[in-house]
């Protein structure tokens, strides 16, 4: 036990510390783990993927997109269909993951790089008005048919301003949440120097306080070092201020650090400096051959509370 003096005058301490600086603490590390799933259409499952009880699991169905289903899909204004797995990733084992693993729970992933054909998936709504209104309505019917409780944003080609995307999806969100649809929204940029950081800056200045979640894409960069990996970490959460920001890695070896070269190790850095708010992998499709091992090491390095650190596990 700490001697009262020592207390008091750590008391003292936090109390002249300022107030941004307390909230950045108090909400550093996560037991946060997301994995996407479902784009490839090979059969994966959620029960082949490993689930540590120990840690907050969420996995995001890949994707829903406001395409229709032709032969040659084009824009659908903001009325989505569900372009993932569904006849092994569909509602009833949605339920029955949640049902067997209290920790758990499942995200869509909106947009994407391409619909099922390889077009690009643009966002490109004809309004704000009409696209919010039709996303609304149809991603009610699809969250609740597919009893889900959050979503996540990863459009990647644009045929709209910044500032038409901060309202659209910043709209979206906050609808959702008002109506209690979803419990929490995240939002998957990469670094491009380009449209999809503006897009994604854009909509962060205007409604960052209404997503919980930055899944940074990493493996978007070319394939680099530890001390690479930590710089471009920080960049991104000076970007994303305020913003709980996970790690990243793909399981396809194309990008970023891969854990061969240190993907965990950085981690861990991060950790003993209380930024890591979490580490999400893409995806459990290309790991289903692999066995699923970084899943199990991310999710142990996650679950492992340091004494020396603040670990949050509050999480929606």
């Amino acid at each position: 036990m700490k001697h009262p003096s020592l207390l008091v005058a750590l008391f003292i301490f936090q109390a002249l510390l300022p107030d941004h600086i307390s909230i950045q603490a108090a909400a550093a590390n996560s037991n946060l783990f997301r994995e996407y799933i479902g784009s490839q259409f090979n059969h994966v499952k959620f029960t082949d993927v490993p689930i540590n009880p120990n840690v907050n699991f969420h996995f995001i169905l890949s994707f829903a997109i406001d395409y229709d289903t032709s032969s040659s899909p084009s824009p659908t204004n903001g009325k989505f269909n569900v372009f993932w797995d569904l006849d092994n990733l569909g509602p009833s084992q949605v339920s029955s993951i949640k049902r067997s693993h209290s920790n758990v729970k499942v995200a869509l992933s909106l947009g994407g790089d391409s619909v099922q054909d390889g077009t690009k998936a643009y966002f490109k709504p004809s309004s704000v008005k009409s696209w919010v209104s039709n996303a609304v309505s149809s991603l009610i019917r699809i969250i609740k048919q597919n009893h889900l409780d959050g979503i996540d944003i990863d459009y990647e080609h644009f045929h709209a301003t910044p500032d038409i995307f901060a309202e659209c999806i910043g709209q979206l969100i906050s609808t959702l949440k008002k109506n209690k649809v979803i419990k929490f929204a995240s939002i998957a940029p990469f670094e491009d120097q380009g449209q999809v950081q503006s897009h994604y800056k854009a909509l962060w200045r205007s409604y960052g306080h209404l997503i919980d979640y930055v899944n940074f894409q990493f493996y978007a960069y070319e394939k680099t070092t530890v001390t690479q990996f930590i710089k471009y970490f920080k960049q991104q959460k000076s970007n994303y201020n305020g913003g709980k920001v996970l790690a990243s890695i793909t399981t396809d070896g194309s990008g970023g650090l891969s854990p061969a070269n240190g993907f965990f190790t950085a981690c861990r850095n991060l950790k003993s400096q209380q930024l890591l708010g979490g580490i999400f992998i893409w995806s459990a499709d290309t790991s289903k051959g692999k066995g699923f091992p970084y899943e199990k090491q991310a999710q142990t390095l996650l679950a492992t509370h340091r004494a020396t650190g603040i670990f949050n596990t509050s999480v929606a």
